[in-house]
């Protein structure tokens, strides 16, 4: 009810729900969405980070790991229960994982316990697919929009992605076309977004090297890749689905 009541006084504002919220790319996002008036449900494995807990943005954050089904479903059942029926605008599907092998090697064909292979997939393919279904019909009302987290490793051998990362990526990006074509009847529109070298916490200085393949000359940003997420789902772009952008300073293009 009090999610109904604060959409008919404030019928104008838009409804993101954003995975993988606590840091890099997810959290400039939240800020980016937030700066613009949106209400953002956001989920991730650690609760609010500290220095967020007073900011309004972080209302509606819920910890679930969705790479585990049970902790998925209640993510999905507590949005829905906050939610009361209000249309959702967009889904940002940003969790993801490459986790490394005891050997502190990434998953490979060759060395890797294959369940690790299935958590990498059930994380960064299957919650997508699930989340998409889950909230198929509140997308639909808002007429919303999908925006799916690639990478580039999904379109070359990246040195430190790892053939688990990559694939799942991959596979992202084919089904981010299907998605584009399923769901256009319903009147939402599915993209994706491809980040290549973002300075991020996890970037060590093993990535320095990169620098000199980057057609740019430097890193992106996590307020680049936000930015370009956040316009995927407004108004000049409502005409835009089953695509893929780039943010990679033009290290796609090598």
């Amino acid at each position: 009810m009090a999610a109904r009541l604060l959409h008919w006084i404030m019928p104008n504002r838009r409804t993101v729900i954003l995975t993988g919220a606590s840091r890099g790319i997810g959290h400039a996002t939240v800020k980016r969405f937030g700066d613009a008036g949106w209400r953002i449900f956001t989920c991730s494995r650690e609760d609010v980070p500290a220095d967020c807990r007073r900011d309004p943005n972080w209302a509606h954050h819920v910890v679930a790991d969705l790479a585990d089904p049970a902790s998925r479903d209640n993510f999905v059942a507590e949005v829905t229960r906050r939610l009361d029926g209000a249309p959702i605008h967009a889904l940002v599907n940003n969790a993801g994982v490459s986790p490394k092998t005891t050997y502190q090697e990434r998953l490979g064909v060759l060395h890797g316990e294959l369940d690790g292979w299935r958590s990498v997939f059930e994380l960064n393919f299957y919650a997508p697919i699930v989340l998409a279904r889950a909230f198929a019909a509140g997308l639909a009302a808002g007429k919303g929009v999908i925006v799916n987290i690639t990478s580039i490793a999904g379109h070359a051998i990246h040195p430190f992605a790892g053939s688990a990362y990559s694939t799942s990526k991959a596979a992202l990006s084919a089904l981010t076309r299907e998605m584009a074509a399923e769901l256009a009847p319903l009147g939402i529109r599915v993209n994706a977004v491809a980040p290549g070298e973002i300075e991020t916490e996890m970037i060590s200085a093993d990535y320095a090297p990169l620098v000199n393949r980057i057609p740019m000359h430097r890193m992106g940003t996590t307020a680049e890749v936000a930015g370009v997420i956040y316009q995927l789902c407004a108004p000049d772009f409502s005409y835009v689905t089953g695509a893929e952008i780039f943010v990679t300073g033009g290290q796609h293009l090598l």
